[in-house]
């Protein structure tokens, strides 16, 4: 009986001091900062490097990606897909991994086959 008063008193005194504390003194002497997620999310797609069209300082500012690996991606354009960077082992896979969420392959209309485009029709020439 007595152990029953003891452990509602405790119950009692936990329940008010968790009812009662905000968290506002650590919220006052810390200064806010973003998640862990907020941070790592992905960029806006406006904000994509292109490999098609970007210039080696671009993609030297890339995470992993220096003079050498700019120039091979510059050498081995025009890309379909960013993931051939890998496919055509331009760069390591641990570099792509960094640089995957960074980048796109957008496809200019003077980089597409002339498949897409009706062929001319041929005219026979009439016998002399």
């Amino acid at each position: 009986m007595k152990t029953l008063r003891v452990w509602s008193i405790v119950l009692g005194l936990t329940l008010i001091f968790a009812l009662s504390y905000d968290g506002s003194a650590q919220s006052k002497s810390q200064p806010k900062t973003p998640s862990k997620s907020a941070q790592t999310a992905a960029p806006k797609k406006a904000d994509l490097l292109d490999l098609n069209s970007a210039t080696k300082q671009e993609l030297m500012t890339l995470p992993g990606i220096g003079d050498a690996y700019a120039q091979k991606i510059i050498d081995n354009r025009p890309y379909r897909a960013k993931n051939e960077l890998t496919q055509k082992k331009i760069v390591p896979e641990a570099t792509y991994e960094k640089i995957r969420d960074l980048v796109i392959a957008r496809q200019s209309t003077a980089s597409r086959t002339d498949s897409t485009k009706p062929a001319p029709a041929k005219t026979r020439q009439p016998k002399k």
